[in-house]
């Protein structure tokens, strides 16, 4: 048993420097001189000799400390020869136990490594930087929520699918509530007003939304990203984003660029001119929680899961509701708008025809498919094949549905009347399907199950898909994304994993582990194999993120680029090259986050109990200096005045490189890792199959 021994109040315990002091630290014993312990200053060793700090020794007599054996061994070492070796040890682990122990030089050298292996300028395929917009004044001219919400002063009905989180039946509370407040985030801390919230692009186009306003960027190919759009100051958070800049061919001409902003069941739609500024079009309801909000060319489109659906278009400025079964999935191809339900039922509405063919003054909505076990539709994508006859498209199909099972659907140009044709089948998940894309090569699916995600190469003969040899599996991984208790369902609104990119090209997941991490893993959504990972420049958390698909520029040679966006907290915006990163795929290492990397990213969160199974509505297509507290989680050690501890830590990154190198010897760089394995640079599109499991996060 080990005894307590306090000494005596204002009576310092001193000895002999050459006195040896026996230490008992985490059960592994190390012997050292009191010289040795405390020849820096208001360290934790000192207080602890010196009497300041209680002492608890075991039944040999040794002092005993409650750490880390395997991480004291190279702090001791460095006060015995002042010199850093870290004998495997991670650096950001070192750098918290010499934090604890109070060794300001050991604190000074392990920061400076670590901001020698980082850059505010990012590393190679960091693209830009915009910095945060000016705040908006208030909005005079205010939109009521509260009348256009009622339905013959009646309440809107808010019906519930059996299929979606039950939590969405709240979206929008927050812009009922709102005054001169910032809303609360979804940590339950006060949200900040210049925090990213949302981010999309549509070509050379961004909309970024926060708290209460949105501005508009676009590319010029000489000057870079412009701001052309800021919004005055809305008086409700913003909780959907939507962006058209471009429609080849159609009636607008030049007035095709247009940005919707949405919260509970308001929506806000501006025009937005090329040269810069934009007008209001006009205010619509849904008189329900709007939960997606999308164009599909000119026409802006407002779903809910309660099963309505709003759409309206650019040329007559019309805006029409219209009440189908409970939605829980959609996507759009061309001009055609699919909507699954939660009833088994796949609908379809050729929006270029609306309002043309209108009947009884609604959208001609028709049923196209109904799953064979009347399962829900949770997931849908639809891939439209190059036209092959001149009767049309091979239109292709892939859905999930709510008892995880993962259906293929195809209609041919020759039976249009018919309806679509099973195709396949796959039973592989046991939670409900959240997300699911066909592309030309691969079929990728993922379930509730954090994010679990199944993969299939497709066979396609003359651009459509074949059964000889058919769908072969080819991976199993998953993305894990720990989100907010009460985000939009697990996919909450700006941190959608994806995938993301053209589907007759490599697609990409993007992965954000915990909600405050300032880190982002890019993996193949093919075969989860990592991309790239990309870190904040100014180390503050990334909010939301996004991909755009940049055309290219008019030079000759100029090829469209893609691009990751993160919004960050403090109201930046960053860009990445990923097209640079899919170029040098086979330099990165495969698979997703190894075991350390995932414990760093969950060191950033507190893990609450995990929420009730649910899952999305989504559609498919310089850091500043730590002050050292020696004994900081050690229950009565004294802290250092705060004029010292910024003594020690204060001071830019030149005059730390100069102090350190009077205080101490040369700062020497841990050796290089081992390289990964590469399988070369001449990688093919679709890499080759390789075995993943599920220890791939």
């Amino acid at each position: 048993m080990a005894a307590a021994t306090t000494a005596a109040e204002g009576v310092p315990i001193r000895g002999p420097p050459g006195e040896v002091i026996h230490l008992n630290v985490g059960g592994k014993r190390f012997s050292t001189s009191r010289q040795t312990l405390t020849w820096i200053p208001d360290s934790f060793f000192s207080s602890l000799l010196s009497g300041r700090i209680s002492t608890l020794k075991d039944e040999t007599g040794a002092i005993f400390i409650d750490r880390d054996p395997t991480v004291f061994a190279p702090i001791l070492n460095f006060l015995r020869t002042k010199e850093l070796d870290p004998r495997g040890v991670h650096g950001s682990s070192l750098l918290h136990e010499a934090q604890f122990y109070g060794l300001t030089p050991l604190v000074r050298r392990l920061q400076l490594r670590e901001e020698l292996d980082r850059s505010s300028c990012g590393n190679v395929l960091f693209n830009g930087y915009l910095p945060p917009p000016a705040f908006p004044v208030k909005r005079r001219n205010r939109h009521s929520l509260l009348g256009p919400q009622q339905l013959g002063g009646r309440p809107a009905p808010v019906r519930r699918s059996n299929t979606m989180p039950p939590n969405l039946g709240n979206a929008g509370l927050l812009g009922r509530m709102l005054d001169e407040k910032a809303p609360p985030s979804p940590s339950g801390q006060p949200e900040e007003p210049g925090m990213v919230r949302l981010v999309c692009g549509h070509h050379n186009w961004i909309a970024v939304a926060y708290t209460q306003f949105l501005v508009c960027y676009r590319l010029k190919e000489a000057s870079g990203w412009q701001l052309v759009f800021s919004s005055p100051r809305l008086d409700w958070p913003i909780e959907r984003l939507a962006l058209t800049a471009r429609v080849p061919g159609g009636a607008l001409g030049e007035h095709d660029k247009m940005v919707a902003a949405a919260t509970c069941s308001e929506i806000l739609l501006w025009a937005l001119q090329v040269e810069g500024g934009g007008s209001e079009i006009g205010v619509f309801h849904l008189g329900v929680p709007v939960e997606a909000l999308f164009f599909v060319g000119n026409q802006l489109i407002a779903t809910s899961h309660t099963g309505r659906i709003g759409v309206w278009n650019a040329v007559t400025k019309h805006w029409q509701v219209q009440e189908i079964q409970p939605i829980t999935s959609y996507d759009a191809a061309g001009s055609f708008l699919l909507l699954g339900c939660n009833n088994g039922s796949i609908y379809y509405v050729d929006v270029q025809k609306f309002p043309l063919r209108m009947k009884d003054n609604d959208l001609l909505v028709s049923e196209l498919y109904r799953d064979p076990a009347e399962d829900g539709v949770t997931a849908l994508s639809v891939y439209l094949t190059p036209k092959t006859s001149d009767s049309g498209n091979w239109i292709e199909i892939a859905y999930g549905t709510s008892s995880g099972g993962v259906r293929v659907i195809v209609q041919h140009p020759e039976t249009v009347g018919s309806g679509p044709q099973l195709f396949q089948t796959f039973t592989v998940h046991r939670s409900p399907v959240t997300k699911i894309m066909l592309s030309e090569k691969h079929l990728i699916s993922v379930c509730a199950d954090n994010n679990h995600v199944r993969t299939w190469s497709v066979t396609r003969f003359r651009g459509m898909i074949s059964t000889q040899p058919g769908s072969t599996p080819l991976a199993s991984f998953k993305i894990l994304a720990l989100e907010s208790a009460d985000g939009h369902g697990g996919c909450s609104a700006g941190n959608d994993i994806g995938p993301y990119g053209e589907r007759d090209d490599q697609q990409v997941f993007i992965q954000k582990v915990v909600p405050s991490a300032s880190q982002l893993f890019v993996r193949l959504s093919s075969t989860g194999q990592r991309v790239c990972s990309v870190r904040s420049v100014d180390g503050s958390p990334t909010t939301a993120f996004t991909v755009l698909e940049c055309e290219g520029s008019r030079r000759l040679g100029s090829r469209p680029r893609r691009y990751l966006l993160t919004g960050q907290a403090n109201g930046s915006l960053a860009m990445w090259d990923l097209t640079t990163a899919m170029d040098s795929l086979g330099q990165a290492p495969a698979g997703g986050l190894t075991e350390q990397e995932l414990m760093e990213q969950l060191e950033h969160c507190e893990l609450a109990p995990l929420p009730q199974l649910h899952f999305p509505l989504c559609a498919m297509g310089g850091r500043g200096d730590s002050v050292v507290t020696p004994g900081a989680d050690h229950r009565g050690s004294p802290s250092p005045p705060k004029a010292e501890a910024r003594r020690r830590g204060g001071g830019s990154f030149v005059e730390r490189c100069q102090e350190l190198v009077r205080s101490g010897p040369e700062l020497r760089r841990p050796p290089t890792p081992a390289p990964w394995p590469s399988a070369g640079l001449s990688t093919p599109l679709m890499p080759p199959k390789m075995k993943l499991n599920e220890t791939s996060f």
